[in-house]
């Protein structure tokens, strides 16, 4: 496993041990030491995952405090642009954002730290999308940023597949960020 940092604060493409053989394959996507010598949470408290269609588009999501968390995004089968926004209001950074391609191929997973938001672009159809998150869900802290207000053109996918809920979120110019 070797973590690889990027121009985000805290924010991690990770290259994840893989193993091919005449079986098939095998895929090591944690590793507690690994991300103690980090400093990275190793606390998981919840696990999900997304089916999606190509040009779906899910984002950018984050819990806001006391129920805030860390992700770490890995994809089992297909391909997404996932996308990190940096919404910590006193970063370096706040407002930009990094784009990285993770796939079933590439065996790369996202570590993303507290204070970021969350999206993604489905490059094919039944991508699944594995979510480990460090806090449990809590309906009431559940925030985003709208998906199109910070810049970033989505690959110019022309007719992108968003949720009714996500296009409710506030453009980026008008948030008050909590972080």
């Amino acid at each position: 496993m070797k973590l690889i940092e990027t121009s985000l604060d805290g924010v991690y493409i990770i290259e994840n041990f893989n193993a091919q053989d005449i079986r098939g394959e095998f895929v090591k996507t944690f590793n507690h030491d690994d991300f103690d010598k980090h400093n990275l949470n190793v606390d998981w408290k919840e696990s999900y995952f997304s089916v999606s269609q190509k040009n779906v588009i899910r984002g950018m999501h984050f819990q806001i405090p006391p129920h805030d968390h860390h992700k770490l995004v890995y994809i089992a089968k297909g391909a997404i642009l996932d996308v990190v926004l940096d919404i910590r209001k006193d970063s370096s950074t706040y407002g930009k954002y990094e784009v990285f391609e993770i796939n079933e191929k590439n065996h790369r997973s996202i570590y993303i730290p507290k204070g970021m938001a969350h999206g993604f672009l489905s490059l094919e159809d039944n991508t699944i999308t594995v979510y480990n998150v460090s806090t449990v869900y809590d309906a009431s802290s559940d925030a985003g940023v709208r998906y199109d207000s910070f810049g970033y053109h989505w690959n110019n996918v022309e007719h992108p597949i968003v949720s009714g809920r996500d296009l409710t979120f506030s453009e980026l110019e008008l948030f008050k960020s909590p972080f």
